[in-house]
């Protein structure tokens, strides 16, 4: 087990916990919801996934490639559909981050395009998209009169 899976992920899981909450709050026509100006909570909720994608990608080929998606976009519509990429996304992240030695977690910058970040300082920049994308959510959630989960409501606000 390398030192990012020891010391750091552990509290890393408890970030992408607030997702797995999120989707247990919603059904599938909660995701057409959008606030003029803005897209709909499916497309919000797509977007990170593909953002995760990218970060799972990077602790493989240490460079971060966004902009590439492997779901259709009607995933953006389905709660289940969600669900099942974000599980497979979050297996994905963990598995590429569990090959990483730790001497790559120590000496090997992942390529942010221009400049360069340790693997861990990578997962927290990730981390940082997460806060960023609940902090989104949790405006449609509120105008959609729904109720925060505890952890959001202490987290997130």
């Amino acid at each position: 087990m390398n030192v990012i899976l020891r010391d750091y992920y552990p509290l890393f899981e408890y970030y992408q916990a607030l997702r797995t909450q999120l989707m247990e709050l919603l059904a599938d026509s909660d995701l057409a919801f959008r606030l003029d100006g803005n897209p709909s909570l499916g497309a919000l909720c797509r977007e990170i996934g593909d953002v995760q994608q990218a970060y799972a990608r990077s602790f493989q080929s240490f460079t971060i490639e966004f902009g590439r998606s492997d779901q259709s976009p009607e995933i953006e519509n389905s709660v289940s559909g969600l669900q099942d990429w974000y599980a497979e996304m979050d297996r994905r992240l963990r598995t590429n981050i569990e090959a990483l030695s730790d001497e790559d977690c120590h000496d090997r910058k992942i390529d942010r395009g221009g400049w360069e970040v340790s693997p861990q300082m990578q997962l927290e920049i990730y981390k940082e998209a997460l806060l960023i994308f609940y902090g989104k959510v949790s405006v449609y959630l509120k105008t959609m009169g729904k109720t925060l989960p505890e952890q959001w409501a202490d987290w997130i606000g």
